[in-house]
């Protein structure tokens, strides 16, 4: 079968000839090794620099050769491509208030961590108040130039390899707001404000998906976190009443356009699944063993109603052996693989500290484990 053909498959629950393999993300350390490349995919401080001194081309083009060159090497099924910045006559600088800290054209401040490699968090956010939000009715339209990346993945091998556009997600729309700890608090004591942001940033994140449609992709997938490792962060009565409408929206638009809807978000997730499922989310990608995720269990009760993309913990990457993750991409197969329904990927990303033999040994035992009829 032609990876596409496979993934096709997987998220239908049907039986393909073997389990598909992928990842959603990969940070720049192992991009580097694997194509001997100084990437500006997921290069987090080179790919912001990249971004404020203008060199949008460059980015583009390190989007679509180490997404392309990935797939390859390492033999996946599919791909996600993420949009990119919009094209602009000029690309004005954030306002730098230390060596990682700056404050950017809406007021927030961020700070990045060049000893952890995780992304740049804004630690400061300004005063928003219902009235500030966008008019949740004005017409939203993505800028086309955004899915170039996209356009030239799909063009070279959107005919053999399944392809995700990566969109924003509108569905918990703490980031562009207010901060995570105000718009939880907002959850409960200012509910009109978090309903009025969740309907404008879905509207968006629907704008995008038409967007992407456009391009061939095959699927979309969006990536905000609801849950820690103790469940949901706003818990399930409110998660099913300010976050499950626009969940529920957004995989419709999907669905309307032609496209599978894969939602990544890792911590505890049970609480919720059932949701997941009412929403018409396709495929869950975050899936985390080792805090309770455990994909025998899941594949029992939500195995015929969601496909699973996950298999091996990142801590297991970062700081296992080679054995251990071996033994992980065993249990997953064995368990979850019957019937199609489930995808080898990592529990979250391939992130800093990934060790790369690692990696290479959860490719192989994906090998040596992963052909139907499933052993065992």
């Amino acid at each position: 079968m032609l990876p596409k053909s496979r993934m096709i498959a997987a998220l239908e629950h049907r039986q393909p000839d073997r389990v598909p393999i992928g990842e959603q993300g990969v940070d720049w350390e192992i991009t580097d090794r694997a194509l001997g490349v100084k990437t500006l995919y997921r290069a987090k401080w080179r790919t912001y620099t990249a971004q404020w001194e203008g060199r949008r081309d460059e980015l583009v083009e390190s989007h679509h050769r180490d997404l392309v060159g990935l797939t390859r090497k390492f033999e996946w099924d599919f791909v996600v491509v993420p949009t990119v910045m919009a094209k602009q006559e000029s690309y004005p600088k954030p306002e730098m208030l230390g060596e990682y800290s700056w404050r950017d054209e809406r007021g927030r401040i961020w700070r990045y961590s060049p000893d952890s490699g995780g992304h740049a968090m804004a630690v400061e956010y300004p005063p928003m108040a219902t009235e500030d939000l966008p008019d949740p009715t004005a017409p939203v339209k993505a800028d086309a130039t955004q899915f170039e990346a996209i356009e030239r993945v799909v063009k070279e091998i959107g005919g053999t390899h399944y392809v995700f556009a990566r969109v924003p997600d509108g569905t918990f729309p703490w980031e562009e707001t207010v901060g995570m700890e105000t718009y939880l608090e907002r959850m409960i004591l200012d509910p009109e404000f978090v309903r009025k942001a969740a309907a404008v940033y879905t509207k968006k994140s629907i704008a995008f998906i038409e967007e992407a449609a456009k391009t061939g992709v095959d699927g979309v997938l969006s990536g905000t976190d609801y849950c820690d490792n103790r469940g949901p962060l706003m818990g399930p009565r409110l998660f099913h009443q300010l976050v499950f409408p626009y969940l529920q929206e957004t995989a419709k638009a999907a669905h309307d356009h032609g496209l599978y809807f894969v939602k990544h978000t890792d911590g505890y997730q049970w609480p919720i699944l059932d949701d997941f499922v009412a929403a018409g989310v396709d495929g869950w990608q975050g899936i985390q063993p080792r805090i309770g995720m455990d994909l025998k269990l899941l594949k029992e009760k939500y195995g015929e109603k969601l496909t699973f993309f996950g298999g091996v913990n990142c801590e297991t990457l970062t700081s296992g052996t080679e054995d251990e993750v071996d033994a992980e991409v065993k249990y997953a197969i064995q368990h979850a693989a019957r019937d199609g329904g489930l995808v080898i990927t990592s529990g979250n990303t391939l992130m800093p500290g990934t060790k790369y033999e690692n990696y290479l040994a959860m490719l192989a035992a994906h090998r040596k484990y992963g052909r139907y009829p499933i052993a065992g």
